[in-house]
């Protein structure tokens, strides 16, 4: 077996971020508002889970529902307020834009980079729903701290996308490909096997760690269960 699998779970507040790294968590996404798949939380939201756990966040730059970054004055926004994660201690990121065509909206994407300032990020599951996922990655190949594209390979999720998530796990370290596959969307434990063998080491998960569904908190038995499944 490869080396450990990182797992990575969402987390809304402390309380989660605690549950989660009880359970055996590696790494966080941060995020606020799961009515609309997450969005940017607050800085103070951010600095309440940093105080809480000592393990790696990453932490959502989306301002909102749906994969458009907008305008230059929307864009102006996002930086602003990346400017204000960072400030209160965030160093790691995820984030993804497109535009109307299904292309990867390199200027919003370049700009919130540029911000960054070399921090590690994570291409979210925008890639799921661009027109062409190699072009896209291949257009962003060469962008500065893009470490992990999180992926079901599909916009339907895991059960769909299985197939190309194989695929592109099989490509690892061709250009457009050295950043590391991270699985979650409707991802289940069943999955985990034909994903380790084929190589996957990251798996994210968000409603598979609350088990009282999302107005319910993390709980470290259902993260350990996972833990547990990527360590089998």
């Amino acid at each position: 077996m490869s080396k450990r699998a990182v797992l990575e779970v969402i987390a809304l507040d402390a309380e989660d971020a605690v549950a989660a790294r009880a359970g055996g968590a590696d790494r966080l996404e941060v995020v606020s508002d799961m009515a609309a798949d997450g969005l940017t939380p607050s800085a103070g939201a951010f600095a309440e889970i940093r105080a809480a756990v000592d393990i790696s966040l990453r932490v959502m730059l989306r301002p909102g529902d749906g994969f458009a970054a907008g305008g230059t004055e929307e864009i102006g926004e996002l930086v602003s307020v990346a400017r204000e994660l960072r400030g209160a201690g965030a160093d790691e990121f995820v984030l993804g834009f497109l535009d109307e065509a299904g292309g990867v909206d390199v200027a919003a994407v370049e700009r919130i980079v540029a911000e960054l300032d070399g921090c590690r990020w994570t291409f979210h599951r925008a890639i799921d729903r661009a027109a062409d996922r190699d072009a896209l990655r291949k257009q962003l190949a060469d962008l500065p701290g893009l470490d992990t594209y999180l992926s079901a390979g599909s916009a339907a999720g895991v059960d769909d996308g299985l197939p190309t998530l194989l695929t592109e796990a099989a490509r690892r370290g061709e250009p457009g490909y050295e950043q590391r596959l991270m699985v979650g969307g409707g991802l289940r434990l069943e999955h985990v096997p034909r994903l380790r063998a084929a190589g996957v080491d990251a798996f994210h998960i968000g409603g598979a760690a609350r088990p009282g569904g999302w107005e319910g908190p993390v709980s470290a038995a259902a993260v350990g269960k996972w833990r547990a499944a990527l360590d089998g």
